[in-house]
């Protein structure tokens, strides 16, 4: 019975910093970029687009497939910082649990909070 305490004791302080990392995770805005920065993306940490910025010399309809290029590469770059920052988060969030089980944190591959 001392362990099952215990257990419940690491998934409260789990929960905890769970809540904790996903309020963090909306408020941090995290940039990327293509063509050299002309093309800037910025995230929230959850992965969501806040803001798109374009050098005005891409909008030309002459080269509007290079522009679309730019602005997916820019998304791209953002959304791996995003999943790496993450991926941070998780690692403090679950540091020191010895969860049965899950070897001393969440099992591999899980994903928090998507």
């Amino acid at each position: 019975m001392k362990n099952l305490a215990g257990m419940l004791k690491q998934a409260q302080q789990m929960q905890s910093k769970m809540q904790d990392m996903q309020a963090k995770l909306d408020a941090t805005l995290v940039d990327g970029a293509a063509g050299g920065g002309m093309v800037k993306v910025t995230l929230s940490g959850k992965g969501d687009l806040k803001k798109l910025t374009i050098d005005p010399s891409l909008v030309d309809a002459e080269e509007k497939e290079v522009l679309e290029d730019l602005i997916v590469a820019a998304h791209a770059d953002a959304k791996q910082k995003v999943e790496a920052m993450m991926a941070e988060e998780m690692q403090k969030a679950t540091a020191g649990l010895n969860i049965p089980g899950m070897g001393g944190g969440l099992p591999g591959g899980f994903k928090l909070p998507f």
